[in-house]
């Protein structure tokens, strides 16, 4: 099952800290912030009863076969500005602003940092559950144990995340 770890060594750190002119260091600690929050805030919408998520669950779906994860991920290839939009559908409404604020207030670190950061990551972390889904058949658990199963909404997309967020240690 995908662990937060897989989807870690997706990101090119490196590539996004050069892009942003910042601390490789600082990049590497928000993204590891950042990351379990996109997913995190992603299950919540797939398992909330009152929230639509077919939107959402299309836009993984078309992430997953963007190609944009194929070879390695180039931060250049990354659609800020859909980012942008990924980041309000699994915040609510939320822009990036609001979240990184909302984060930075939490101690994740520097608002201005985490607000060019959601944007970059917001796509890669979409292609990478939309990979998955693609390669579980995107229906239902495939056999899987009874803790992967566990991950009320969603189908398979809620066990998928279900299973990344489980890779985070709780």
């Amino acid at each position: 099952m995908a662990a937060l770890d897989d989807l870690f060594a997706q990101i090119p750190v490196q590539d996004i800290a050069s892009k942003l002119g910042e601390d490789q260091g600082e990049v590497n600690n928000a993204i590891r912030t950042l990351v379990p929050a996109l997913v995190g805030g992603l299950a919540q919408n797939v398992q909330a009863d009152d929230i639509d998520s077919s939107d959402l669950e299309s836009a993984v779906a078309a992430q997953g076969s963007s190609g944009l994860l194929d070879g390695g991920v180039s931060v250049d290839q990354v659609d800020e500005n859909q980012g942008d939009q990924f980041v309000a559908k699994i915040f609510g409404g939320n822009d990036s602003n609001a979240v990184a604020s909302a984060l930075a207030g939490g101690g994740a670190g520097s608002s201005g940092l985490l607000q060019k950061l959601l944007p970059i990551l917001a796509p890669i972390v979409l292609a990478y559950i939309g990979k998955q889904l693609s390669q579980r058949g995107g229906g239902a658990p495939a056999g899987g144990t009874a803790t992967q199963a566990q991950s009320a909404g969603g189908g398979g997309l809620g066990d998928i995340l279900g299973g990344i967020l489980g890779g985070a240690g709780g």
